[in-house]
């Protein structure tokens, strides 16, 4: 689940558990889903990372293992079912705040890789949680979408959410590839786009930082 802020500041996102779903079609597109991210995060090789919108915190812990000892830390907006997961999940390295993604609350070049991971198609000021994120990363940013329009296609192909046109519940932002890189090179240098079905997500190397 990934939670965002919505307009009146509530904790939104997907409920469904698709790291832990059982359905054969589930698992291979999160497998293709896993690997590109996998990847992109390998060609970053961080020390450090933040988590924007970590939502329950599955990826942000798996990523506390990789780093070893690199600090990782995730955000997300308050909510008590969020730090029961986050609860779950201590390690030395790991660390889960409840902020804002808009407003975060660390220093300039805090860490090495920002991540957003299914975040930005629940957030409203997306432009300005984008700056933020750059603002402290050191090095990278890390960003995956869903591929629009065919993320609300699959959806009517299935028979869900007719009556919103296949929008899924939260996604209030609604990405192309084009859009979506067009909108990350107005804060960095888009060095890889993957496309995983029906996905799509970037590696961003920001500014002249990245020495």
């Amino acid at each position: 689940m990934t939670s965002a802020s919505t307009a009146a500041g509530v904790p939104t996102g997907n409920t469904f558990d698709k790291y832990g779903s059982s359905n054969p079609l589930v698992r291979r597109m999160m497998a293709a889903f896993e690997r590109a991210l996998d990847d992109l995060l390998g060609q970053a090789a961080p020390a450090s990372v933040l988590d924007v919108g970590c939502g329950e915190g599955v990826l942000t812990a798996r990523w506390a293992e990789r780093l070893g000892n690199g600090r990782v830390v995730g955000v997300d907006l308050e909510d008590p079912k969020l730090r029961a997961q986050w609860a779950r999940r201590e390690r030395s390295n790991l660390e889960f705040r409840a902020a804002g993604a808009e407003r975060l609350p660390f220093g300039a070049s805090e860490f090495d890789l920002v991540a957003a991971i299914e975040a930005l198609e629940h957030i409203e000021g997306a432009e300005r949680t984008l700056a933020e994120m750059t603002r402290v990363a050191r090095r990278h940013l890390l960003v995956s979408v869903p591929h629009e329009p065919l993320w609300r296609a699959m959806n009517l192909a299935r028979g869900a959410y007719v009556r919103s046109l296949g929008n899924t519940p939260g996604h209030v932002n609604h990405f192309s590839k084009r859009t979506f890189v067009r909108l990350l090179a107005r804060h960095g240098d888009v060095v890889q786009v993957r496309s995983p079905f029906p996905w799509t997500m970037a590696l961003v190397q920001v500014g002249a930082r990245g020495s």
